[in-house]
């Protein structure tokens, strides 16, 4: 079906960005691979061409486009390419950036944002830890005050761009007998001491992106890196989190549509018993199958990209997003990997990246699970 959530100005835009994927990220698609990190030109580049300051004001140096559909777009086409590549450039243009826009203090505006959108100034956020997961609530990270300045001290785990970020916004308890209405969240900077990054981790898939552990010990922030207000962080996050799920969901679908169109084509050149293998009733029906879930789940994605570009999207309906588009990205995948056979095995194959790409799916941003637990108790459940 036609899709009707973009206009021209959309589409122009789509053209920008698919040139820079064909120019930039896929000639170069094995290197990000092998060195587990996307190159600072390529986020320089990125900054040239807008894509990183689509939320930042123009005063700040941000391109200020004040329509969603527009960061929704940059989703697509970079996961059409490379899901590493766009889960590591939304964590910092499309997840980061309202917390350096609607938290931040004038100073602070001016200090980082004109460098957050030239590329400059590489973003990370660290919520989770290594014991509590999904549960933001039981952090143990901790901000000490001491005069001016606060000292953190923790851990935190499977952070994305935590390996190069410049600056990571940090979750760290300041009252704990406040729970979590204790929590705040800081701007942490590289150089500050005791500050340390752990290995790269090896993820089963999207090598492409660092991802790394971080670790805090006695550093001393001040106070001018607090975004936000003092033990509001949970909230904060809170109220942040259903842009990042919807951003999610966005990525998802747009990454599982091009593998299936790849495997139809694949089940149509492919033969086997004397006869292309997608002519075979089961692959028939099967492909079928897959289309209809992926262009469904497109059109409600799509109307969920609406509600938020008009700031109607509730959390629910995010956590809806989320979880189905995940589980429909992994079936589709995982299906698609069958009709390829043992090719559908070999890394040389898309089929097979995308397939490991597409696991964490169902566990970041919220697990699965815990996207079930908030729509079960919007229920009444």
């Amino acid at each position: 079906m036609q899709r009707t959530l973009y206009g021209p100005d959309h589409e122009a835009f789509r053209g920008s960005v698919r040139e820079f994927v064909n120019r930039k990220i896929l000639p170069v698609a094995d290197k990000l691979i092998e060195q587990r990190f996307i190159d600072r030109e390529i986020w320089l580049e990125a900054g040239r061409n807008g894509f990183l300051g689509l939320e930042i004001p123009e005063a700040y140096g941000g391109s200020e486009a004040g329509d969603y559909r527009f960061n929704a777009v940059l989703a697509e086409e970079l996961a059409r390419a490379n899901a590493a590549v766009a889960s590591s450039i939304s964590i910092h243009a499309d997840v980061v950036a309202p917390y350096l826009v609607q938290l931040t203090t004038e100073e602070q505006k001016l200090r980082w944002l004109p460098k957050f959108c030239t590329g400059e100034l590489l973003t990370a956020i660290g919520m989770t830890e290594p014991s509590g997961g999904s549960d933001l609530a039981a952090l143990k990270t901790t901000a000490v005050k001491d005069g001016g300045d606060w000292i953190i001290n923790g851990s935190k785990t499977f952070i994305t761009n935590g390996y190069n970020a410049d600056l990571v916004i940090v979750a760290a308890r300041t009252s704990p007998e406040k729970k979590s209405k204790g929590i705040t969240l800081f701007a942490v900077e590289t150089g500050m001491e005791g500050f340390e990054r752990g290995r790269k981790l090896d993820k089963v898939g999207q090598h492409e992106s660092d991802t790394a552990e971080l670790f805090f010990e006695n550093v001393r922030v001040p106070s001018m890196n607090i975004i936000g207000e003092l033990d509001r962080g949970f909230i904060h996050m809170m109220e942040m989190l259903p842009q990042e799920r919807v951003g999610a969901a966005i990525s998802n679908i747009a990454h599982a549509a091009p593998i299936l169109e790849e495997t139809i084509q694949y089940a149509k050149d492919r033969k086997a018993f004397g006869q292309p293998i997608g002519s075979l009733q089961w692959n028939k029906f099967l492909l079928a199958d897959l289309v209809t879930r992926v262009e469904v789940t497109q059109a409600f994605v799509d109307n969920c990209v609406a509600a938020h570009a008009d700031g109607e999207l509730t959390a629910v309906d995010a956590a809806k997003a989320k979880w189905w588009t995940a589980q429909v990205q992994n079936e589709v995948l995982d299906h698609c990997v069958q009709l390829h056979g043992g090719y559908g095995f070999m890394t040389e194959y898309r089929v097979a990246r995308a397939w490991m790409d597409a696991r964490v799916t169902k566990i970041w941003a919220g697990s699965n699970e815990i996207m079930k637990e908030l729509i079960g108790r919007d229920l009444g459940l």
